[in-house]
């Protein structure tokens, strides 16, 4: 099982990564509108708060398990979030 540190910095990179894509497809596309973007970056960021709060919590059992689903939702989010991005 890989760190709490580096489970804490692959969420903010992956996601950090996203929300750097959708401000580069914004000042690539200047004349777009930037709603679509907004919003992922603004999903992107719900999704940091809520990984970054399950990582936070301290009382639990098997915290093998806990971190590997932490790992699958991160995994699941990004892959979901950069589907959208691709759309744009």
């Amino acid at each position: 099982m890989a760190s709490i540190k580096n489970l804490k910095k692959d969420i903010n990179h992956v996601l950090g990564d996203l929300i750097e894509e959708c401000y580069m497809w914004e000042l690539m596309n200047p004349q777009a509108d930037n709603k679509k973007s907004q919003a992922i970056i603004d999903e992107a960021v719900d999704v940091f708060d809520a990984l970054l709060a399950k990582v936070s919590v301290k009382k639990i059992e098997n915290k093998k398990s806990h971190f590997k689903s932490v790992q699958s939702d991160l995994e699941t989010a990004a892959t979901s979030l950069l589907g959208k991005v691709n759309k744009l």
